[in-house]
């Protein structure tokens, strides 16, 4: 296995890697920015601004023109050629302190985003929660008292959505519904041993949840049943959030924090991508959003 920095980009607050068309795009939340990366040389091939703070994104369709884009309280479409933002739908609940953050497509071309609120004073309860923006623009809450909504994503194998809440160092795992709710919560794994909360997630090909330990400078790797079957050291003081690509696959591209507000570090790869390669594993492509825009 080979961890590298990939070119010299250095993020605030790097967050949500996405493979798409042969190039890794991600965000950087705070300095509102949109990023695609040439794979192999780490160059910057495309830069495109939204209001900060952002949370996540996914693609709308194949191509590379529109994506799906979580602000601070609003899901919006932006257009990457006109720079023109719409927005689509906006959470019920407003505080200084509640942002939208991590969320992915689903299969079925829907858009699911989580959201964070801290800091809380002690005893009160998280407002927001889990949504999900279903194809005819109708916006649902899944779930609530989620403090710091990130990773979700789908296994290949059991078709269940894990969902981490990084403020209890917890996965869960849910059954999808033919209707787009959720059920069955449970809880997949807890990470407090590990000395950190989860942060952004990627499924592999057998299964496998990996997941960025923020707290700790390292990636960690668990099986169907929830035992930790790797955990890899990084050169990054918080990791943030992984995906896979390359080809087949195969390398994992690691985002990083050096300035989020809350967390910060000044090493000299803090805020840089990583990519590893050699792992062993092979992930799968994420969905698009299919929405009636």
């Amino acid at each position: 296995m080979n961890i590298q920095r990939l070119g010299d980009l250095k993020t605030a607050l790097g967050e949500c890697p996405v493979w798409h068309g042969g190039r890794l795009w991600l965000l950087d939340c705070r300095a509102g920015l949109v990023l695609a990366l040439d794979a192999g040389t780490g160059a910057v091939v495309a830069r495109h601004a939204a209001p900060a703070p952002l949370g996540a994104f996914a693609f709308h369709g194949d191509g590379a023109d529109c994506i799906v884009l979580a602000l601070k309280e609003e899901i919006a479409t932006l257009d990457l050629h006109s720079g023109q933002l719409r927005t689509l739908a906006r959470i019920e609940a407003s505080h200084p302190q509640l942002r939208l953050n991590d969320g992915t497509a689903l299969a079925d071309g829907s858009f699911l985003v989580g959201t964070m609120h801290v800091p809380r004073v002690p005893g009160e309860a998280p407002l927001g929660g889990l949504y999900r923006l279903d194809p005819q623009l109708r916006l649902h809450r899944l779930d609530e008292g989620l403090g710091i909504t990130n990773g979700p994503c789908v296994n290949p194998l059991t078709g269940r959505l894990h969902v981490a809440d990084s403020s209890e160092r917890v996965v869960y795992s849910y059954r999808i519904e033919a209707d787009g709710r959720l059920a069955d919560k449970q809880v997949f794994v807890r990470t407090e041993e590990y000395g950190s909360g989860p942060d952004g997630c990627a499924f592999d090909t057998e299964g496998g949840l990996w997941m960025a330990l923020v707290r700790v400078g390292a990636l960690a790797r668990f099986d169907l049943q929830g035992r930790l079957t790797h955990k890899i050291d990084v050169p990054v003081t918080h990791p943030s959030a992984l995906c896979f690509g390359g080809p087949g696959l195969a390398d994992l591209f690691v985002t990083s924090i050096s300035d989020s507000g809350r967390l910060q570090a000044t090493g000299p790869l803090d805020g840089a991508v990583l990519k590893l390669t050699g792992l062993g594993f092979a992930g799968l492509a994420r969905p698009v959003c299919r929405l009636a825009l």
